[in-house]
């Protein structure tokens, strides 16, 4: 699990093809890497992918073809967002992520606002219902608040600290950003959704029998 909160911008400095998809070497920036085993969770743009090895500040993913099909900014030298998974004493200072992409948005604005910057995204369709205004949803990793929604679109303000500490300040119109909807609201749908399959499905069985009475 991850907070949303990203604590460095690293850099994809290589891609080594394997047998199935792709080792990233990523150099960590000033992510904090003391502690940093193999087997350990980063987030990477809001993709959980686990560290396979290690060399001084640099450290290694690898990435499946399916992950790759379903996310961005994985698949080319650049920067991006780092993340640790967190520990359970630590402090969440955005929202609970589970670094799994539930979609690919596309940048509609990306406005100034004085020395802020107005983020207009369009979420694929299938998603769209669980963004709701002053919600939370995780935009290549970081955890952000909703100003308005309208359909399959939604508006984010951006700080200063923001966009002088994530790889957002890049963003312009046309570009794709990894999405992950809220937790919350992607287990209530899914709960309302199982309850309503269940009554459907047994309403249609055949009641069983009942036991006959035995004659006086």
């Amino acid at each position: 699990m991850f907070s949303g909160i990203i604590a460095a911008v690293g850099r994809i400095t290589e891609l080594t093809p394997r047998e199935v998809g792709y080792r990233l070497h990523v150099d960590g920036g000033s992510l904090d890497l003391e502690g940093l085993n193999l087997g350990d969770s980063i987030a990477h743009n809001g993709v959980c992918l686990t560290v396979v090895a290690r060399e001084g500040n640099q450290f290694m993913v690898d990435v499946s073809p399916e992950t790759l099909s379903c996310t961005v900014g994985l698949d080319a030298p650049g920067p991006v967002n780092l993340e640790k998974a967190l520990r359970l004493n630590d402090v969440i200072g955005g929202h609970l992520v589970s670094g799994h992409v539930d979609g690919v948005g596309e940048v509609l604005r990306f406005d100034p606002v004085g020395d802020n910057r107005l983020l207009e995204i369009r979420a694929p369709k299938a998603i769209a219902k669980f963004i709701a205004r002053k919600g939370s949803i995780v935009v290549d990793g970081t955890s952000l608040t909703t100003n308005e929604v309208k359909g399959t679109d939604f508006t984010i303000n951006l700080i200063p600290h923001t966009l002088e500490n994530t790889t957002l300040n890049r963003l312009k119109p046309g570009s794709k950003v990894n999405l992950e909807v809220d937790l919350i609201a992607r287990y209530c749908e899914r709960l309302l959704t199982a309850e309503q399959e269940l009554k459907s499905k047994y309403s249609a069985w055949p009641r069983p029998c009942k036991t006959p009475t035995p004659p006086p």
